[in-house]
């Protein structure tokens, strides 16, 4: 194992913020922890890969030039154990001179291969040869209803349980791109963290934070903490679109549903948006039909998955200046106006229609005697909406995975 690791330290790796969240099942409506990741990289392409390369089999997140799957950036594997993380910038002091860095994703997909449970995780986390070559804050949730946060360094991690009352009295954790343990003040990601606090906090007093929620109202977020600015009350045409929890870096969502202790750890359920996640689309993955993922979220004969791609596509027309910082501006009335035409308006409402659809079959599911043959049939009934939602709403075609 041990060397297994120390054999990817030499691939470097780009690493950039992200906003993250974990939550104790005690603050959700159905009692089944809940990891979210919302992703920001330099690698757009992003695509879900099924691995099968240690004891157990998982779901992986994946950059699309990463043919051989190297690197996992968030998943679940088939014991119910999942885990994403986000860069932390203010854990390293200035006596660590440890040259060695950005090794997040070798380490989580080593944990995605090995570990069943929170204490398997730490169990790795003490017997990995130091400096481990990482700085960030690891989430974790696993079958037995654990859901934590370690925030580690090269020589050691704090834990941080979202379970215990004094540690997180809503029942939910939120990083972003600093540390509670490392440096005060250092690091980024604290206008971030102010948004991503207040939506938390106004969903778990009203019982409202579940999936759903996180994914469409969080990760959808147009309201800016620190100036209040809330975009989908502007007439402004470009708007500056800095340090909003959706970024224009933003590449990726993964959202695990866990399941109550004792439940079946297959019935654990990921959500993922692949490209830029203010025109992408969320779809669900089942853990207990592993071999069977969504076409428009495999690799293509491009390397790239065909949802990324559309979602990418459209990003290009709310992004259209190019040269300066042209990138950094937002032109806002394709993603959201008055008329109601924007990208994202048409978006939320057929997402909502997924989600629907979702809970509708999951409650018919929980009879079947044919299980995996009808998830078979819900994604394949799932991907021909969504691709005749972006054919008709986009005039974006979708080609399937390979």
């Amino acid at each position: 194992m041990v060397k297994w690791f120390a054999l990817f330290w030499l691939i470097p790796l780009l690493v950039l913020p992200c906003t993250t969240a974990i939550v104790s099942g005690r603050a959700t409506p159905d009692g089944r922890p809940l990891l979210w990741k919302h992703r920001d990289s330099g690698h757009e392409q992003n695509v879900i890969r099924l691995f099968a390369d240690g004891r157990f089999r998982y779901f992986g997140l994946v950059n699309a030039s990463d043919s051989t799957g190297k690197e996992v950036w968030a998943g679940v594997n088939e014991s119910g154990f999942a885990i994403m993380n986000s860069a932390s910038y203010n854990l390293k002091t200035a006596e660590d001179t440890t040259a060695i860095k950005d090794r997040e994703g070798e380490l989580m997909k080593m944990a995605l291969r090995l570990c069943a449970t929170l204490e398997d995780f730490e169990r790795l986390l003490d017997s990995l040869p130091k400096p481990l070559g990482v700085e960030t804050n690891f989430g974790v949730i696993d079958a037995q209803g654990g859901a934590a946060y370690y925030e580690t360094g090269n020589f050691a991690y704090q834990k941080f349980d979202a379970n215990d009352s004094l540690v997180a009295p809503e029942g939910y954790l939120i990083r972003t791109n600093f540390s509670f343990s490392g440096k005060p003040d250092a690091g980024y990601g604290y206008i971030r963290y102010q948004m991503a606090e207040q939506l938390f906090k106004q969903a778990a007093i009203g019982n409202q934070l579940d999936a759903e929620y996180i994914l469409s109202r969080v990760s959808r977020c147009l309201k800016h903490a620190l100036t209040g600015v809330d975009l989908t009350a502007s007439d402004q045409s470009f708007v500056s679109f800095r340090d909003f929890i959706p970024r224009n870096s933003s590449v990726s969502v993964v959202l695990v549903r866990g399941v109550k202790s004792g439940d079946d750890p297959a019935k654990s359920l990921m959500w993922t948006i692949l490209g830029f996640p203010l025109t992408g689309v969320s779809l669900p993955l089942w853990v207990e039909n592993m071999d069977d993922i969504p076409s428009l979220l495999k690799p293509g004969a491009d390397r790239n998955a065909p949802l990324c791609e559309a979602s990418l596509a459209l990003k290009e027309k709310c992004f259209p200046i190019r040269r300066g910082n042209g990138p950094y501006y937002l032109n806002l009335p394709v993603l959201w106006n008055k008329e109601g035409s924007g990208i994202l308006q048409k978006i939320l409402p057929f997402e909502r229609s997924i989600f629907k659809q979702t809970t509708k079959f999951e409650a018919v599911l929980q009879d079947s005697k044919n299980r995996k043959e009808d998830i078979e049939k819900f994604y394949n009934k799932v991907e021909k909406a969504v691709k005749q939602f972006y054919g008709q709403k986009f005039e974006v075609k979708l080609e399937e995975g390979q």
